[in-house]
């Protein structure tokens, strides 16, 4: 009780201005904050060349934690014409990344001298945003994959949360880098059609379906060759549980 005369004068002493929290108005004495780990986010996104394009996949499911709480959140986008971003982490912080990614092509639309952003243009963009952003230890939670046509050729890129870049003809992020990435490595050809490319990408979503505790099946496939950019709209694909019912009678009878 003794303290809270005292209490009282150290809070006043502030003045109603230092503590309001108006919109635009940054308190003196609120402390600068940052993200310290990603609160809903989305799990794997593959990428698969094939002759004359590239494939994308990413299931919709959002989890809080460990609670699968959003099914339809939608993890790949189209910039511009040609140009796929899909991302796995953050949900928000994603959001972060088409906001940002919107500007340069309204940028693009302004200038109207007939050019636009390559895909590698935007793939060495996002790589030094992110880098930035990691520099400032205020990261954006997301790795990002980038597919486009540079010409009549499929460009396939990754990058991650602390700028890290790299391209290849097979990639996958989240937990897909490590069940789907060596199935896609194993089904790739430079003659891949558009459809064995669909099926093998789709055989590795099932599989992460049943083996990722993150994921649902319910997915987006998202194409890019010299025709455009096209995303689809999320669907669900079978599965077959009766190998686990199979492998929980036999190791009932041993």
């Amino acid at each position: 009780f003794l303290l809270m005369p005292l209490l009282t004068d150290f809070i006043s002493s502030f003045g109603e201005e230092s503590v309001s929290f108006d919109s635009g108005y940054h308190a003196p004495a609120m402390p600068s904050t940052h993200t310290v780990q990603p609160i809903v986010t989305g799990s794997s996104v593959l990428g698969l060349k094939y002759n004359g394009g590239i494939i994308l996949a990413a299931d919709t499911l959002g989890s809080y934690g460990s609670l699968a709480r959003f099914r339809d959140l939608r993890r790949i986008t189209v910039m511009g014409q040609n140009i796929l971003v899909g991302a796995s982490g953050d949900y928000s912080d994603f959001q972060k990344i088409q906001e940002i990614l919107e500007d340069v092509v309204e940028e693009d639309y302004c200038l109207d001298d007939g050019r636009s952003h390559t895909p590698k243009e935007i793939f060495s963009f996002l790589g030094r945003v992110l880098y930035q952003r990691r520099n400032k230890m205020d990261p954006l939670w997301n790795n990002l994959v980038i597919a486009g046509m540079e010409g009549a050729v499929p460009f396939l890129g990754q990058v991650e949360l602390l700028g890290t870049q790299y391209e290849d003809d097979t990639l996958a992020t989240g937990f897909g880098a490590h069940i789907a990435r060596p199935l896609l490595r194993n089904a790739y050809r430079p003659d891949l059609t558009e459809e064995e490319a669909r099926k093998v990408i789709l055989d590795c979503m099932r599989v992460l379906f049943y083996r990722d505790a993150r994921t649902i099946n319910k997915i987006q496939i998202a194409v890019v060759n010299a025709e455009g950019a096209t995303v689809s709209d999320p669907f669900s694909f079978e599965t077959d549980w009766s190998i686990g019912l199979k492998a929980g009678e036999n190791q009932a009878a041993n």
